[in-house]
């Protein structure tokens, strides 16, 4: 039987390892959330599927960031209210507690901030705030439950909004297979994946996709060594800063969860993965990938998908007020 200290010894070198091993790499694993508020979460996981925050009745947070489908809706830009095409492509909810900011342009600080913007837009969920804080109001359970989770004061969006974010921070996708591999499994991954990550880094896609989210800590422009030929009018960080310098500058999306997600870039123009890699080695890199090159860069991209959010989905308040709602697409 090993002696205890021996043992302990061996589990400090081993950690030890573990650790130097990963932090040479750019790439970090994802962490398991930590610190948040068992509470409050339930009730934002509640009014993240509640489509009663919409005009129609029929439009949730879900609708657009279905956690079924990796956070996205797989759509080249989202539907909303009425039909309306949106102007740009759904990001991923996962994972985005992460980003430096949110939304393609930036222009939410947090999840927080973010949070209130779709309820309001009248191409997304076509409500208002005040309309939605109502809504609530007129069902007791909500009722009930906010004063739980944040006292006896009335509901206000700002509670909404904030309940809605504490949710959206448990989203994250831990141990995928590159995670493991990150750790010291030397076998969590094949050869032809490892070959694809060691492309990915000496090409240098690590300058922007870095990091635990491998991406959303920094604006990039679309088009840098070649121009990007889009239809989509989406300006980017300019349409935030009022700075032409900024034009065609986009959050750098993630690329956990990247298999899920498509299709891909702020206009969901590349359908697959393949197509993406070889867009972003030309526009971004100025190198024109092989073949061969382009299915190990795919093959490493695959080993990002992590343990995906598992719940319960959640049990809505049945609401008390009868008065009929506009039809949704109409």
């Amino acid at each position: 039987m090993m002696n205890p200290g021996i043992k302990l010894v061996a589990l400090a070198v081993a950690l030890t390892f573990t650790y130097s091993a990963t932090a040479q790499e750019p790439i970090s694993p994802i962490e398991p959330v930590k610190e948040i508020n068992l509470a409050m979460v339930e009730l934002g996981k509640k009014l993240y599927f509640d489509p009663r925050l919409s005009k129609s009745g029929f439009i949730s947070c879900n609708s657009c960031h279905n956690l079924s489908m990796g956070g996205t809706d797989n759509l080249k830009t989202s539907i909303g209210h009425n039909w309306q095409q949106g102007p740009i492509n759904a990001p991923t909810v996962l994972n985005s507690s992460m980003n430096l900011a949110q939304f393609w342009d930036g222009r939410a600080a947090d999840l927080k901030e973010q949070a209130g913007g779709p309820i309001a837009n009248p191409g997304e969920m076509a409500f208002t705030h005040t309309l939605a804080i109502e809504v609530l109001e007129s069902i007791p359970a909500y009722v009930t439950e906010f004063t739980q989770v944040f006292g006896p004061d009335c509901i206000n969006i700002d509670q909404v909004t904030e309940a809605i974010a504490e949710f959206e921070k448990t989203l994250v996708t831990p141990n995928s297979r590159f995670d493991q591999w990150l750790l010291g499994d030397t076998k969590a991954i094949t050869a032809e994946e490892l070959a694809g990550y060691e492309l990915f880094k000496n090409s240098g896609c690590v300058a922007c996709h870095m990091g635990p989210a491998l991406g959303g800590s920094s604006f990039q422009k679309m088009g840098l060594v070649a121009p990007y030929e889009t239809k989509n009018t989406a300006e980017g960080l300019s349409a935030v800063t009022g700075k032409d310098a900024d034009r065609f500058k986009f959050k750098v999306p993630t690329l956990r969860n990247v298999e899920l997600t498509y299709p891909y870039f702020h206009d969901g123009e590349a359908a697959t993965l393949s197509e993406a890699v070889d867009i972003m080695g030309r526009l971004q890199l100025g190198r024109k990938f092989e073949k061969t090159e382009i299915d190990q860069m795919v093959a490493f991209l695959i080993t990002l998908t992590g343990e995906q959010p598992s719940f319960e989905l959640p049990i809505l308040p049945p609401s008390t007020d009868q008065t009929p709602r506009p039809a949704p697409f109409e």
